[in-house]
């Protein structure tokens, strides 16, 4: 059965993603040049020569290189869910504010192409949102998606009614979701004769299953039986994390931490990581030294407090580690936020500035340095905080097998941070994405990681 869930996960989940971001790409590359093509027509009032759209295409060129790097670090080349499909015209219309930002400035620095665009650049941005709007929100949707396959989920939670709801509105998956069985509210044998009746009359081509969960046992026979029919059967977390890009913490047990989690040395791994680190940290923070004579003259003019405090936080395999920052509140409380005495701290006018813009934490790239932390990994949290949550949120102490960083897959895309205050359902969702990226990390995914942050840092977002 092993074999069977892995191999069916590959030809029913992954492949539905491993071309969409070159569908995507070649979309909004061809969007780019009509649009292009059709801004030269409105500002001639003609179609435009080929000896113009010549004159044009080769600097802008230069510039669909830019606006793409800047698409994707907006995010356009992620999953298209129901909540991000919400925010695309937004997404767009910011991102080619940059774009547009950024063109003018090219033109502004190379006058030797020997044109001077504005009204050109003026119109095409207008022309690009709607025609980028148009290809994501109409077209994409409707892509290689005509014959849609029955599928059939079986488990329980919340969890799961999120993943059928995502499924059952969100065309691009490919799927018709045709039933729902409820492990907690069918009955033990009533379950196979519902999974038959279900089966019989829907004919659904793929069955997501919660594996994990024990009543799962009880309809393993009855799916047995449909394995020489064709049907595909997933994960219920497999397919949860493929949509969502975090695991579902109802949807997994200990034997999925065993399965999926381990501590086996990556040596190509670790050696790029670790030169990674090096090599931005000292770059980085040679360029961050800017900063430190205006924080301090900014500090010392507010309250004159001290310019540095050192955080206790819990690091790699529990490990107790010194964080540096500049200060942000009153007086340094070490993070001990229950004591009474700390009830009355609070974040100064500077300290609001810094913590906003993430300068306060430029001098953790000393500790990035030292090899205390990484630049990508799960935030290190307080001790304190991290001996509450051990006991009210299952496998939390998973998030510390591998070195914690500056930034993660969790500050990218969790939204809701619990901000150094005890939040357990905000932190169990903050784990959902630290177990994603335990999983899952790689090099390339420190990349991905490492770019988006320039979004959050942009933004002002994160924690």
């Amino acid at each position: 059965m092993t074999y069977l869930k892995k191999y069916s996960i590959s030809i029913t989940v992954h492949s539905l993603y491993k071309k969409e971001p070159l569908v995507l790409l070649s979309g909004d590359i061809a969007a780019f040049l009509v649009a292009l093509w059709l801004s030269l027509h409105v500002r001639y009032f003609a179609a435009p020569a080929i000896d113009l759209f010549a004159t044009h295409i080769v600097p802008f060129s230069f510039l669909f290189l830019v606006w793409i790097f800047v698409f994707y670090i907006a995010g356009l080349y992620e999953s298209h869910t129901r909540v991000f499909k919400s925010r695309l015209p937004g997404i767009i219309f910011k991102a080619q504010i940059v774009n547009t930002a950024v063109a003018a400035a090219f033109f502004y620095a190379f006058p030797f192409f020997g044109i001077t665009p504005k009204i050109v650049l003026f119109i095409d941005l207008f022309i690009t949102i709607a025609l980028v709007s148009a290809w994501r929100l109409i077209i994409v949707p409707h892509l290689g998606y005509a014959k849609k396959r029955r599928v059939l989920l079986i488990g329980t939670g919340d969890d799961m009614k999120h993943l059928s709801l995502e499924v059952a509105e969100n065309p691009r998956y490919g799927f018709d979701c045709r039933g729902i069985i409820d492990l907690e509210t069918a009955g033990e044998r009533e379950l196979p004769h519902l999974l038959r009746r279900m089966m019989r009359e829907e004919k659904c081509a793929v069955v997501v299953v919660n594996f994990s969960n024990r009543r799962a046992q009880s309809v393993m026979h009855a799916l047995y039986e449909h394995i020489f029919e064709g049907v595909a059967f997933i994960d219920m977390s497999h397919f949860y994390e493929n949509i969502f890009n975090r695991i579902p913490l109802s949807l997994i047990g200990h034997g999925w931490v065993i399965e999926n989690i381990s501590l086996r040395p990556r040596r190509t791994y670790d050696i790029l990581k670790r030169g990674m680190d090096i090599l931005f940290s000292i770059v980085l923070g040679a360029v961050s030294l800017v900063f430190y004579p205006f924080v301090y003259f900014a500090i010392k003019f507010d309250d004159g407090g001290a310019l540095f405090i050192q955080q206790t936080r819990i690091g790699e395999r529990g490990k107790h580690i010194k964080l540096y920052k500049f200060r942000t509140m009153a007086f340094d409380d070490k993070g001990e936020y229950k004591k009474s005495e700390s009830d009355k701290n609070y974040v100064t006018r500077v300290g609001a500035f810094l913590r906003k813009t993430r300068i306060d934490e430029l001098p953790q790239l000393l500790n990035v340095l030292k090899g205390d932390i990484s630049l990508v990994g799960p935030r290190p949290e307080l001790p304190e905080l991290v001996r509450s949550y051990r006991d009210a949120v299952l496998h939390y102490e998973v998030r510390h097998i591998i070195k914690p960083g500056l930034s993660g897959w969790a500050q990218i895309y969790h939204e809701a941070h619990p901000h150094h205050a005890e939040d357990i359902e905000e932190t169990k969702n903050k784990l959902s994405y630290d177990l994603y990226y335990v999983k899952n990390r790689s090099f390339f995914l420190d990349i991905h990681i490492a770019l988006k942050t320039i979004r959050t840092l942009l933004s002002r977002s994160g924690a």
